[in-house]
């Protein structure tokens, strides 16, 4: 099959969930023997037309010049390119910028899927009127693709009671951390389970302030990492209001996997506060790093961790876990969530579901 990849800012992952599936949906199904193509912004890192057998293409994304409406122009350029392509099939990460150039997109011959990912309206960071436009791209996303993907349950039923919708269902994929090394605890100062910490974009819906509340409330000198871009509205924000707290350390972003999973594997509690989106590929990195994970109450969280995490609504119940939880007592958990990341969520049985679901809807 010949198919081209849209909506990510491009492979090798530089920037968040979305590239980093690229990344790996990529290679899978290259290794499988077919064509892939993905297209990358125009200033990506990564400036080749070719990394590691799957084919680039690189198209003018203004971004950088104007601001969130460059996204909208950079879609547009993906998509006008894909029409002289003769994809089998296109992918379409996302909609909140490609939905209103849904019309443009080949139809003769390639057959149009789209993972909707989370349910972007609900972000808090938006205003009412950004909300509304989203609420709309999304019934656009829809109603411009042949076939739908959805990473969660939660996401699936909402596009059944919503949209009256079938979706296919296919998470996110990690593989187990299996090579631990304590040496890269010496490059933050950090001692084996003598830490607790986060990992997310800096953003309202996840939950990061009723986190680091917690973190206050609970008064001990633990330290506690924020990873994530924090040279942000909101980052700066949660900065200032936690200046005095010597023990949170706002690290900003790191993407390099292997010391993420380090991190992960030797902290005390993983926090993971996410509550908008579907299966969140920090969420499984983390069940595949063993660390012990406290998310948030929501039914994407759930429906992936079941009964092996600790769950929170506020900043008490966060100070509780902070102040309660030995690690060592959970090895139960830790190694029922080792053998779900084997059983459902490698990435070779996601690469394995997507290629299926691609040779289906051809027929």
């Amino acid at each position: 099959m010949k198919i081209g990849i849209i909506g990510t800012r491009g492979v090798p992952n530089h920037y968040g969930g979305f590239e980093q599936f690229a990344e790996y949906l990529s290679l899978g199904l290259v290794e499988r023997g077919h064509e892939v193509i993905v297209y990358n912004s125009n200033d990506h890192p990564y400036q080749e037309s070719l990394w590691n057998g799957v084919k680039i293409i690189h198209c003018y994304d203004p971004e950088d010049k104007i601001g969130t409406a460059g996204q909208f122009i950079y879609d547009f350029n993906c998509i006008l390119d894909s029409r002289k392509r003769g994809f089998d099939i296109i992918l379409q990460l996302g909609y909140t910028s490609s939905s209103i150039w849904g019309w443009l997109l080949p139809r003769k011959k390639t057959v149009v899927t789209t993972n909707v990912d989370g349910l972007e309206w609900k972000r808090t960071k938006f205003s009412p009127k950004v909300k509304r436009f989203l609420k709309y791209a999304e019934k656009l996303g829809v109603k411009c693709s042949d076939h739908l993907i959805s990473d969660s349950i939660g996401i699936q039923d909402y596009l059944k009671n919503t949209y009256q919708k079938d979706s296919r269902y296919i998470p996110y994929g990690a593989d187990l951390f299996t090579d631990p090394d304590k040496s890269f605890l010496e490059d933050y100062g950090l001692e084996e389970q003598q830490f607790s910490m986060l990992i997310a974009r800096l953003e309202p819906e996840n939950s990061i302030e009723m986190i680091l509340d917690g973190v206050v409330e609970a008064e001990h000198n633990e330290k506690f990492l924020v990873i994530g871009k924090h040279k942000t509205k909101f980052g700066e924000y949660l900065k200032e209001k936690f200046k005095a707290q010597n023990n949170i350390i706002f690290i900003g972003g790191v993407y390099d996997i292997n010391i993420l999973n380090n991190l992960r594997h030797f902290s005390r509690l993983y926090f993971h506060g996410h509550t908008v989106g579907g299966t969140n590929p920090s969420l499984l990195e983390a069940m595949a790093s063993q660390a012990l994970i406290a998310a948030n109450k929501n039914i994407f969280n759930e429906s992936i961790l079941e009964d092996n995490a600790f769950y929170f609504d506020n900043a008490k119940e966060v100070c509780q876990l902070l102040k309660t939880i030995d690690k060592a007592v959970y090895k139960n958990i830790l190694e029922a969530n080792n053998n779900k990341i084997t059983q459902t969520f490698s990435w070779n049985l996601i690469v394995d579901q997507y290629e299926q679901h691609f040779k289906q809807i051809l027929i």
